[in-house]
């Protein structure tokens, strides 16, 4: 039998909609309330947060890593429950650090506890099924969610209310949760993983528009900021108005630059005035396939575990 420990957060999956359609936190989680019917697994829950997840913090985040290295070898895996908003940027932070090599599966639902089609239950049910499969074992932090298996680092919310919100771009899912089996037909790549204690520093994230001004990059004090992510347009282009504030930052701390393009990967191959080719001159790092809030995180991450130079953007490029 699977022993598997399941870390309670908060978020919708724990939540009940009142008369209204107005959907809040219910002081008693009713995913504890849940019964398992899987037999070969045992179910071990804590309510460690009760919060919806645009409250979560890196404390808390920090608290789930805790909680699961001091558990390591007690549980034969993990799943944690989790508000939607933020579900991609736990996952990926959690995947980032040095966390056991047993599966570790975060899941959550798109409807409240108590309405109409609730997606909590089965979505739960079908992460503890992933989470006590050996074949979910060291491949870092998974999400499941309609019936779907997909890997912490590209995984992003795409819809604000439908139940598929949660999307691969370009790579697809890892696998799928089907009524008999759990199928993977992807592998995720080797990462490299940190253990910290805290997590220190601001890093802001700036999106680029069309005419774009400088007054936000001018407003920006390195004296209050440890480095800067960018959406930058295509494949890693920006209006030349803001070159001049770009430089003065680029001496300073570490720029990261992402594309706002929901597929792609943005790399220098423009030479134009503010084209990337330019940028990467200029000392800008670009991160392959991630969105601009795992950016924020992978750049945290290495800031906290003390990379500088070379390293730093060996890190942050790889």
């Amino acid at each position: 039998m699977k022993k598997i420990l399941v870390l309670h957060t908060g978020g919708t999956i724990s939540m009940q909609a009142d008369e209204q359609g107005q959907v809040t936190s219910s002081q008693k989680n009713p995913m504890t309330l849940v019964s398992n019917p899987l037999e070969s697994i045992q179910v071990t829950s804590l309510d460690i947060y009760n919060i919806p997840s645009p409250h979560v913090t890196f404390s808390h985040m920090l608290g789930l890593y805790q909680t699961i290295r001091e558990n390591a070898q007690s549980y034969d895996g993990f799943v944690i429950t989790h508000g939607t908003d933020t579900l991609e940027e736990t996952a990926y932070f959690l995947d980032t650090l040095d966390i056991p090599k047993k599966p570790i599966v975060l899941t959550g639902a798109m409807r409240s506890s108590n309405e109409l089609g609730s997606d909590g239950v089965y979505n739960y049910l079908s992460a503890l099924r992933v989470a006590a499969d050996e074949k979910a074992a060291d491949k870092g932090v998974l999400l499941v969610m309609n019936d779907e298996i997909h890997a912490a680092k590209f995984v992003t919310k795409t819809h604000t209310t439908n139940l598929s919100t949660f999307q691969t771009p370009t790579h697809g899912p890892l696998g799928l949760v089907t009524k008999r089996n759990i199928l993977f037909f992807n592998q995720t790549e080797k990462r490299t993983r940190f253990h910290l204690d805290r997590i220190e520093g601001t890093v802001p994230i700036i999106k680029a528009y069309a005419d774009m001004e400088s007054i936000l990059l001018d407003s920006l004090s390195t004296d209050q900021i440890s480095g800067l992510v960018i959406e930058a347009l295509g494949a890693g282009n920006l209006p030349p108005t803001i070159l001049p504030s770009l430089r003065r930052l680029t001496k300073e701390i570490p720029v990261v630059l992402v594309s706002r393009c929901f597929n792609g990967i943005a790399e220098p191959v423009y030479a134009y005035q503010g084209g990337g080719v330019q940028l990467e001159k200029e000392g800008v790092l670009f991160v392959k396939e991630l969105n601009s809030q795992k950016a924020r995180i992978k750049l945290l991450i290495a800031l906290n575990a003390s990379l500088s130079g070379q390293d730093l953007a060996d890190y942050i490029q790889g």
